[in-house]
């Protein structure tokens, strides 16, 4: 049995290629962790919304918490009531398994 990937952790990741658009496809298509984020521009991106400005600051400060213990951080965009996250690992240049972990523990947060 795999371990669902809001469990996993970030490792460091050094001299390894991207997944290609269509290791990353198949991944979202495969794991219910995952829903609503896409492939976007070579990342993974998701547009959270939420009813005000209180919830989202919420959302973004438990997600920051979590990505900074992780070590892998988004690309944010926040406004009144949405965030936009963005997951790349910029070592190798693309997206890559940490970018997954990352995405599933947002999705987490939401549960």
């Amino acid at each position: 049995m795999t371990t669902p990937l809001s469990l996993q952790h970030c490792t460091p990741l050094k001299d390894i290629p991207p997944w290609s658009e269509a290791q990353v496809l198949v991944r979202l298509a495969q794991s219910p962790e995952l829903l609503a984020w896409q492939w976007a521009d070579n990342a993974l991106e998701r547009r959270f919304e939420f009813k005000n400005y209180h919830e989202t600051l919420a959302f973004v400060n438990a997600l920051a918490w979590i990505c900074h213990r992780e070590d892998h951080h988004p690309t944010l965009t926040v406004t009144y009531n949405r965030c936009v996250v963005r997951f790349d690992t910029h070592t190798v240049g693309g997206v890559s398994v940490n970018d997954f972990i990352c995405a599933a523990k947002a999705n987490a947060l939401l549960v």
